[in-house]
Formats: C-alpha cells, structure tokens, sequence
C-alpha cells in the first residue's frame, strides 16, 4: 500500500504514530500504556500492523515482541508537520507562527533560549532573508 502523510492519518493512527516518534521505538504495550482512552490490546497490535502495511512503521522481533520504528526520519516529518502547522495555522507566515511559540512559552524561556532564537534570526538576516 501507498504511504500518505501523516495529516492523511486517521485520529488513533496519528497518536500512535506520534508515541512511536517521540519514543523512537515502541512494542504494542508501549503504545497502549501512553495512548489517552485506550482500546484493547489487540486492537492496538491491528493498528500497529496495519501502519506497518500502510508502510509509516517496520518491526523487528525483539524476544517474543515486536518493536515499532518510523520508516520516515522524525526531521524530515516535523520538518513536514511545521510546514503544514504554518500554513494551515498561520496563513503560510513564519514570523506569525513564531510569535505565538513565544507568547505561548515567554513564562518559559530562559536566556539561553533567547539567545539562541537571535542567533537564528541573524542567520537568517545575514541570508538575506526573502526578496
């Protein structure tokens, strides 16, 4: 089966999918343990393998289990997750969707964060920025 993003995804399967990315690997009871409201065990192994023929996830046999891993680089999908975050969200505009990251975290940035955001937009002034 083709794979399709993962805003293509049904509720369920972007959630597992997206335990499976922050975990880095994850077996069926790993998912079912962070899942909110969670279905039974068995539906969630038949989740797993059907995101495995969809082609999001591969297994490998770890003892009598399966361990689940992203076929697709966790960079490259947020990378994707932003783009589609800035342009639904934000109408496609960076410097929007980056001042509601700081206003939602300004209670939360220490020095060294805001250091660091007037690195990157440096970088990005010293590039010229867009024409």
């Amino acid at each position: 089966m083709q794979k399709r993003g993962l805003e293509q995804l049904g509720r369920r399967e972007r959630q597992i999918m997206e335990i499976v990315y922050r975990r880095g690997r994850a077996s069926a009871a790993d998912v079912l343990a962070d899942l909110p409201d969670p279905p039974t065990y068995t539906a969630v192994r038949g989740m797993l393998r059907w995101l495995e023929s969809k082609g999001h996830l591969r297994h490998e046999q770890d003892g009598p289990r399966y361990v689940y891993h992203p076929t697709v680089d966790p960079d490259r999908v947020s990378m994707s997750a932003m783009r589609h975050l800035v342009r639904t969200f934000f109408d496609d505009s960076a410097s929007s969707a980056v001042a509601a990251m700081v206003g939602m975290y300004e209670d939360h940035l220490t020095n060294e964060d805001l250091d660091e955001l007037e690195r990157l937009i440096e970088r990005a002034r010293s590039k010229g920025g867009a024409a």
